[in-house]
């Protein structure tokens, strides 16, 4: 449909011919992006300009503004109308009786209508007054009416904004990081909000408004791109949703990324965040010069020179060679020769992270024009600059984002490419694949005084998960990518097998230590056997701790800190030859006799709780106050009998207990004391609120072995009463005999969705499949539980192996049921 036919159609039916011209323009696949924002904009041009010539008949001194978005002529499907009533105050009832006619037919539309009616001293104050209005009206465009008042209006409005710009951009520059500390940044979230988190079209529009200062400009290279993919997924998520929204929520990403002739949400998000990356960049090094050319102007630094009787020259200190600071930034020196010197590029950002300072935009992208490929391999001074960059701690981000932007990160690290801006479906991780990256090797800076070799532990921080680019297990992946890297960027053939044990590994100790028994010496040999030597254990213990710290808040505890130092201590006594003891059942302690003595004289279960604290490692300092809880430890002794498990973890289920590990073991009892008594060692956590009292949970757990407590019908209510959100379905539960992991228990290792009642579900069919839990290690990440159990037979052996897949088997049934 040409816009011939849409005009037609507007002007021959009024509101019912738009909104015929309105659907047929938005349906048609053909017509997509900055084409159908321009032809709707235009529709609507015409439609409300043939409104306003209908109703303002004779009326003089009157003009329909678009401002805001519809100013710049960049309609979504279900955008707001930004109109504008401008009049010269004359005649203010029929200005009324005007505006009436105009928004009555586009509320009757469903349109949604931003409105006002204002004289232009009105405006103006306003515009004074109101951040929001002034910058709505910097994108002011005639529609119909009086051009001359419009263009008034206009030149007016332009020359109070860069009159006033010293101290409007502070409050603008203010505004946007308000913004962006409420909305987070639109290239990591994943759900992002298009138009209010950082990097999304608010800040791409404040950065117009800044250029209309006069100022200082945004970075033109890819900023306009970067807007229209972020203004076409906008368009595309209002036809999607049928709603006026610019959140881009997970169950809307299929649709959208369909609507956009994309291959998967995954591919939908990367192109959000790459654009997104563009506008945060160029918004960085705007409001910089915003500051650098406003604090200039304070101190009238010409004034100051001429009353000294010379010219303003700015200092430039040097940094490197070839490289100085100036005015707050870091420059090349007017000496360098980037053309032959292929390090410079590394040199001048391992000063400018050392120094704390911003690499200039001029410089960054004087070096990516112009500097020679590295040779391979790396001279030693590329790989020594490379390690003091990564070795620079927080400064190293901004940085490091310099140099990605112009493209340099990609040119020295091919590889890289394949983990830029990829996106990671997983709550535990608040970080894309490669800012988790940068964010590792900026935690293990904090780490390096641990460690014999600190440029290891940082280049195995930066590339631990390179391999997330590839199919596959990325363990495997990047073991085989790091072994080229490593020997490109001129690592001998040791570290390059330091390196790339440490890619592969570097989940081992993490989750041997949260999902195996410690007491068992097949675990700790395996972890030796894998590790190899005193220093690389070293390394992987650090680079452990700082992957999960730069992972997110839930994959790093106390609690797990102290299981990963446990792991490493043993496995270290393992490496220096000392053989792990075979697992011994401990004697009883006096309060384990106690109750196991009671339970058998009352014939029920009885149990003590009490709180647990880990003291500080020795070459850490105490914090102040009280040593961090490392969860509850309840000791529960009950009569040995059938059903324990699964009523025990029903019970902690329903009093909204998390359970972190549980151990369970025949106790003996003291001569003379006649039966069999089980002996329950968990370690709970409440989700909510403070533990229930040690009575209430006795007396539920009595109520749970004879029956007259329905869990299951409990758990069915609770859950029931919190409607589910919509989302990303979850994987289906995967249930897997560890190979090898015990000599004395087979292993069943469940990964499932975390819900409450899960462990309940788990023991319960473990229960009903005939087989003993001797011991579990749960361990939960986000929404994912992977749970290790240690199970036997009746006699106590480990169960035959194909009754072992057996019982997997059914119990991934169970859970998928």
């Amino acid at each position: 449909m040409t816009s011939t036919d849409m005009r037609k159609d507007a002007e021959d039916s009024g509101p019912s011919g738009y909104a015929a011209a309105r659907l047929r323009l938005l349906t048609e696949e053909a017509r997509s992006g900055p084409p159908r924002r321009a032809a709707l904009s235009r529709l609507t041009d015409e439609w409300l300009t043939g409104l306003f010539t209908a109703a303002a008949g004779d009326l003089r001194g009157i003009s329909l503004v678009a401002v805001g978005g519809y100013g710049r002529g960049e309609l979504s499907p279900r955008s707001d109308l930004d109109l504008l009533l401008l009049h010269d105050g004359a005649d203010s009832k029929a200005v009324a009786a005007l505006a009436d006619r105009l928004w009555y037919p586009v509320w009757d539309l469903g349109l949604a209508l931003d409105h006002s009616v204002r004289t232009p001293a009105e405006a103006r104050k306003t515009a004074a007054e109101d951040l929001k209005v002034q910058l709505g009206l910097l994108d002011a465009r005639h529609l119909a009416g009086d051009l001359g008042l419009t263009s008034a209006l206009r030149t007016t409005v332009l020359a109070d904004w860069r009159n006033q710009a010293p101290k409007r951009l502070p409050e603008l520059q203010e505004l946007c990081a308000e913004r962006a500390e409420r909305q987070g940044e639109l290239q990591y979230l994943l759900e992002p909000d298009l138009k209010e988190a950082r990097g999304g079209l608010r800040d791409a529009t404040a950065l117009r408004a800044v250029a209309a200062s006069w100022v200082a400009d945004a970075p033109r290279e890819g900023l306009d791109d970067a807007r229209r993919r972020l203004l076409d997924v906008r368009d595309a998520l209002h036809l999607a949703t049928g709603r006026a929204t610019d959140r881009l929520a997970l169950q809307e990403q299929d649709q959208v990324a369909a609507e956009l002739g994309l291959l998967d949400a995954d591919t939908l998000l990367r192109q959000v965040y790459e654009a997104a990356r563009v506008v945060s960049y160029a918004s960085d090094v705007t409001w910089r010069e915003v500051g650098r050319v406003l604090r200039s102007r304070a101190v009238r630094p010409r004034l100051r020179a001429m009353l000294a009787g010379g010219k303003p020259v700015a200092e430039r200190s040097p940094l490197a060679e070839g490289v100085v600071e100036q005015d707050g930034e870091v420059v090349l020196a007017r000496a360098a020769r980037p053309e032959r010197d292929p390090v410079l590029p590394l040199r001048a950002a391992a000063a400018a992270a050392q120094a704390g300072l911003p690499l200039s935009l001029h410089a960054v992208r004087r070096l990516a024009a112009t500097v020679r490929p590295l040779p391979t391999p790396w001279p030693a001074e590329a790989r020594e600059q490379l390690v003091t960059l990564l070795g620079s701690g927080p400064p190293t981000i901004e940085v490091w984002e310099a140099l990605e932007a112009e493209g340099l990160i990609t040119r020295l690290l091919p590889d890289w490419e394949r983990v830029r801006c990829r996106p990671q479906r997983n709550a535990v991780h608040i970080w894309t694949v490669d800012r988790h990256l940068i964010e590792t090797a900026v935690r293990a800076s904090e780490f390096t005084r641990r460690v014999s070799r600190p440029d290891l532990l940082l280049v195995a921080a930066l590339l631990h998960d390179i391999g997330k680019g590839w199919p596959g297990d990325h363990s495997v992946a990047g073991e085989i990518i790091v072994k080229d890297v490593a020997a490109r960027i001129g690592f001998d053939r040791a570290d390059v097998t330091v390196l790339s044990t440490l890619v592969r590994h570097h989940l081992l100790l993490v989750e041997t230590a949260t999902r195996r028994d410690l007491e068992d010496p097949a675990t700790v040999r395996s972890v030796a056997e894998a590790v190899g030597s005193q220093s690389t254990l070293e390394l992987l213990h650090a680079l452990t701790e700082a992957d999960a710290l730069a992972t997110g808040p839930a994959a790093w505890s106390t609690w797990r800190g102290s299981l990963v130092t446990d792991l490493v201590k043993r496995v270290a006594a393992v490496l220096a030859g000392d053989e792990p003891d075979e697992p011994a059942t401990a004697a009883a302690t006096a309060e384990q006799e106690r109750l196991a003595i009671e339970a058998v004289a009352t014939g029920s279960p009885v149990l003590a709780l009490r709180a647990q604290t880990e003291p500080p490692a020795d070459d850490s300092e105490q914090p102040p106050g009280d040593p961090e809880p490392l969860g509850v430890e309840l000791l529960i002794a009950v009569p040995d009998r059938e059903g324990v498990l699964p009523a025990v973890a029903g019970v902690l289920a329903v009093h909204r207990l998390t359970v972190r590990t549980a151990e369970l073991r025949a106790l003996d009892l003291p001569d003379g004391v006649e039966g069999s008594v089980l002996l329950l060692n968990w370690r709970v956590a409440a989700e909510y609120g403070s533990l229930p009292q040690a009575a209430r949970l006795r007396a539920d757990l009595v109520r749970a072995l004879d029956g007259t407590l329905d869990i299951a019908g409990r758990l069915a209510e609770r859950d029931a009463a919190y409607p589910r959100r919509r989302g990303v379905i979850a994987p289906p539960p995967r249930v897997t005999v560890a190979p090898a992991a015990s000599r004395h228990a087979t292993v069943i290792e469940v990964r499932a969705q975390d819900a409450p009642g899960l462990l309940f579900r788990i023991g319960t069919a473990l229960d009903d499949a005939g087989v003993r839990v001797r011991s579990m290690h749960v361990s939960t990440l986000g929404a994912n539980a992977v749970d290790a159990f240690y199970v036997t037979g009746a006699d106590g052996s480990p169960l035959p192996g194909e009754e072992a897949t057996t019982v997997a088997r059914k119990l991934e049934e169970t859970l998928r049921a």
